[in-house]
């Protein structure tokens, strides 16, 4: 007998019969014979009687069409089929009409918290939620199948930038071919670009490049200092030139020349951080830039770069002032910092490098560390991420696929894009099994099916795709050359671009089916299980394909919260499992466990070797500004131990008294809200609040799950760990 109700929007209420009579004799209102009260109720008691305790509201309706279509009234089942159909366009439209309104009247809890680094009252942010509500709508009820839609809403799985996906031509994140754009030249709205002669000149079209790439896709961009630093030797000689002519003897020339370039290059680095933090894209937001440092990326200008990279971190170090002009930590650009073997350790070349990383990092979070050492093992190369964290597979490609003007076949890295992400919620799955390994198994396969019917929909929605729509991107070379009119399906196969499945919440995953976090041996020998399980699908599509699925710890921003709130509507409030307003970011040991952050790195190596499509770990630092020794052993560590880690520390200031510490975020009656413990100050407007979000910095709030899981960060890395810098 059934005893209750899987609502639409993942709710579970009690079964009630009387239900099924009103809308059967409602559709038999619409037919010339009328209404028959006994066929309705004779319906309702069948289904009543089922040996089901839990239906959906669809299975419900399909058993009365069923019952209907079995009957003599089948008039009524036709009736019945077109009252549902109507029923769920008013429905679909009337959710879309209503999160419009409270978009617009700054009441809606998703799209307010939807990205820490948007404010939904500004009106481009405003237009490109109205943009996304209309994209998200025809996607549902257009462009997805209804089990994957079904899926997404029930939190089973997320098919990530619905918002995105109505318009047929945008991809997620990539790495920008900025080389081949600067010496090459470029088109941007419609004008010829020609190569720059000196750095400040080719920062600001590096700048304009990065804002039309942004907006032209709606992941992360990621440029490599490498690629400007040549401008820095042509600037130099530019000066040199200059004072050589005025017949000013050599070696007076040279000091001069050098004075000039240090000044040009600050000059540069400054309008890199005005430009990047003062332009909007379309998606009403600064670029989501990420800036590799690499300095064995070429060798010919090992010297150069070090020079801008020296500055980069000198500005960062000082960051950039807010509206009431008090110097706060900025978000972008995201700076990825490469530990290599003559900068690692204390009497290597650039070891000063290094030292004034770690002081930038304690300060304003950033550099993030890249291991050259563990990348040349696991990954045959050392390449940036996309934005915060996706990685492109090993180059595989064995022609110049794009037509870009600098193609050297097994290391064609910038140029290439990632298609787009759907993430697995793996809670669901321990907790839908009810603990029996067979029985997870058994959903895992069916649910890696449907991850994998939700991917072939991002992928063939990019198919067909002409390079006419974003001529910056496909045709004037930030990932490619084509011609007008041609399509970019090359782009999609052959190892070129990657397509993500993503995965959340292993370490609840594991705990509920083992009993035991995965920093524990039955714990870890499961989640291990899991990833290679993960990782096996992706090379069998692969195979299949011929296109790059690749495995990718999510960062579930915004969709912490929703997995974790339909995890508590489908399987109820279980301890340790579904009693938090948020699940665990990817193979993340929990924010809450006590863990030492060595071994945290050293553990979490594990899993994001088996994540190659991308992932990022982290420890959490107390105020670490006195004690960068700290920061370096960390650093160290990362370098022989871990592909890609960061750092998090707190960077706050409340605009009404002047506090600089740690915002406090208190529990008012149920509701966590941030706080200036100085002055008490709660006004969101009036504090700078910075955090590391999952891979990257925000600077605009959470909504209330990613804000709990804030609040209950263990801090790994205490400010007395390798000793104070004074001492």
């Amino acid at each position: 007998m059934i005893k209750k109700i899987i609502k639409r929007n993942g709710d579970i209420v009690d079964f009630d019969k009387n239900k099924i009579i009103h809308a059967i004799l409602q559709a038999m209102k619409e037919t010339t014979e009328g209404e028959n009260q006994l066929l309705a109720k004779n319906i309702a008691d069948h289904i009543n009687n089922i040996e089901e305790e839990n239906l959906e509201v669809e299975q419900i309706q399909d058993l009365v069409e069923d019952e209907l279509m079995k009957s003599n009234r089948k008039d009524v089942a036709k009736e019945y089929i077109r009252y549902r159909y109507k029923r769920n366009l008013v429905r679909e439209s009337n959710t879309t009409d209503k999160s419009i309104l409270e978009l617009l009247n700054g009441t809606n809890e998703y799209w307010n918290n939807e990205n820490s680094n948007k404010d939904a009252k500004v009106v481009t942010v405003q237009r490109d939620y109205l943009a996304g509500i209309t994209s998200t709508d025809i996607t549902k009820r257009f462009l997805l199948p209804p089990d994957i839609v079904k899926a997404h809403t029930l939190g089973i799985l997320h098919f990530h930038d619905a918002d995105y996906f109505a318009q047929k031509a945008l991809n997620n994140c990539g790495l920008i071919n900025l080389e081949d754009m600067l010496q090459n030249g470029t088109v941007v709205n419609g004008y010829m670009i020609e190569k720059p002669h000196r750095l400040l000149t080719a920062m600001t079209i590096a700048t304009q490049i990065i804002t039309a790439v942004a907006s032209s896709q709606y992941g992360g961009c990621t440029i490599t200092l490498t690629h400007l630093a040549p401008f820095v030797r042509n600037s130099y000689n530019y000066h040199l030139n200059r004072y050589l002519k005025r017949k000013i003897n050599k070696d007076t020339a040279i000091k001069y020349a050098k004075e000039d370039l240090y000044k040009e290059i600050k000059d540069s680095i400054q309008t890199l951080n005005y430009q990047i933090n003062s332009m909007s894209t379309t998606n009403g937001q600064s670029p989501f830039l990420s800036i590799f440092m690499y300095l064995n990326e070429n060798k010919e200008y090992k010297e150069e770069n070090a020079l801008l990279m020296v500055e980069l971190l000198k500005q960062r170090i000082i960051s950039m002032k807010n509206e009431v002009g008090i110097y706060v930590t900025q978000a972008f650009p995201k700076l990825l910092y490469t530990l290599e073997e003559d900068n690692i350790k204390e009497g290597t070349k650039y070891w000063y490098l290094t030292k004034l990383a770690s002081k930038c990092t304690a300060l304003r979070f950033v550099p993030d560390y890249i291991s050259e050492e563990i990348m040349l093992r696991d990954k045959g190369d050392c390449f940036p991420c996309m934005g915060c964290r996706s990685f492109l597979t090993p180059d595989r490609t064995t022609k110049n696929l794009s037509k870009c003007n600098n193609y050297i076949k097994g290391h064609k890295y910038y140029g290439r894009f990632n298609q787009g992400v759907v993430t697995l919620n793996l809670p669901d799955i321990s907790l839908s099994s009810k603990g029996d390994f067979n029985e997870f198994w058994k959903l895992f396969n069916e649910r890696m099916e449907l991850c994998h019917k939700a991917l072939q929909y991002r992928h063939n929605r990019l198919k067909g795709t002409l390079s006419d729509v974003a001529p910056i991107l496909w045709q004037h070379g930030a990932y490619a050359r084509l011609k007008k009119g041609e399509k970019i399906d090359k782009l999609l196969y052959d190892g070129y671009s990657t397509i993500s499945l993503g995965y959340a919440g292993l370490y609840e995953c594991v705990k509920y089916m083992t009993g035991e976090s995965h920093t524990q041996y039955n714990g870890k020998e499961f989640g291990l299980k899991v990833m290679k399980a993960l990782n096996d699908k992706c090379t069998k599509w692969k195979e299949e394909e011929n296109i790059d699925y690749s495995l990718y710890g999510s960062p579930i921003e915004s969709t912490t919260y929703k997995f974790a709130k339909c995890l508590k509507k489908r399987f109820g409030i279980i301890k340790g499992i579904t009693d938090k307003n948020y699940i665990t970011n990817s193979y993340h040991v929990p924010v809450f466990e006590e863990i030492n952050p060595f071994d945290k790195l050293s553990l979490e190596s594990q899993f994001q070797k088996l994540s190659p499509g991308g992932a990022i770990s982290y420890i959490e630092c107390a105020d670490l500004t006195h004690n960068t020794q700290a920061v370096l052993q960390v650093m160290q560590f990362i370098y022989n131990h871990i592909m890609y880690a960061e750092l998090n520390i707190k960077s706050d200031y409340c605009q009404k008294c002047g506090y600089n510490g740690e915002i406090k975020i208190i529990d008012d009656q149920g509701e966590l809200v941030w706080e200036c413990p100085n002055c008490g100050n709660r006004d969101k407007d009036t504090m700078n609040v910075t955090r590391r979000t999952c891979g990257y910095i925000g600077t605009n709030y959470w909504n209330q799950g990613r804000t709990q899981e804030i609040a209950e960060r263990y801090v790994h890395l205490d400010d007395h760990i390798a000793g104070d810098d004074n001492n």
